[in-house]
């Protein structure tokens, strides 16, 4: 008999202003929801930079695959927030070494591109731990990227609100003009 497996799938960076939209998908197996919600697994945004990141590797470990998948600020203002969004999560998904039978998605977001079974879930995070993995994974990976790029654009201090419309950050828009990682669709009052 097949095993069902189960995908939790969840986005990070969809409001922000600068970079890519990042989605991470994560199976796991009962066992390995135990262990993490033992280490401490819960929603991302409740949980520290130094929680997550040091949830990473766990999750990795034993998770039974997990992939990344993003958009670029290109295709958000090519292709809609909306759309860009769903292309990262089905990348991430596509990514998997193994693929699900269904979808878990935190939110709203019914998945066109997905002809299998998907369930939505409004605050996911903290019902599914695959889901809660899945953010986890996305929000580092994605923090990671606009940190390193914080080197090449210091004078946004990226660092301080990775990439999100902060008050510092519209300032320095304002002050710089944007950069070929902002998103142009995002900045029409802005400049």
């Amino acid at each position: 008999m097949k095993a069902y497996t189960a995908a939790g799938l969840d986005e990070v960076g969809r409001g922000a202003l600068f970079g890519p939209v990042f989605a991470g998908a994560v199976i796991l197996d009962n066992q390995a929801e135990d262990q993490l919600i033992d280490a401490g697994l819960k929603d991302s945004k409740k949980l520290s930079a130094l929680k997550r990141s040091n949830l990473v590797p766990l999750i990795k470990k034993i998770s039974h695959c997990w992939a990344i998948g993003q958009s670029s600020a290109r295709e958000i203002d090519l292709l809609g927030i909306r759309n860009a969004t769903e292309k990262a999560m089905i990348r991430a998904v596509h990514r998997l070494e193994k693929q699900p039978d269904v979808l878990l998605i935190d939110g709203c977001l019914n998945l066109r591109l997905w002809h299998g079974e998907q369930k939505t879930v409004i605050k996911g995070e903290d019902l599914y731990p695959s889901i809660a993995a899945a953010s986890v994974l996305a929000k580092v990976a994605r923090d990671d990227l606009i940190k390193r790029m914080a080197e090449k654009y210091p004078q946004y201090g990226l660092e301080k609100h990775v990439g999100y419309g902060t008050a510092l950050h519209r300032a320095a828009i304002s002050k710089f003009g944007k950069t070929k990682l902002h998103r142009k669709t995002f900045l029409s009052k802005i400049q």
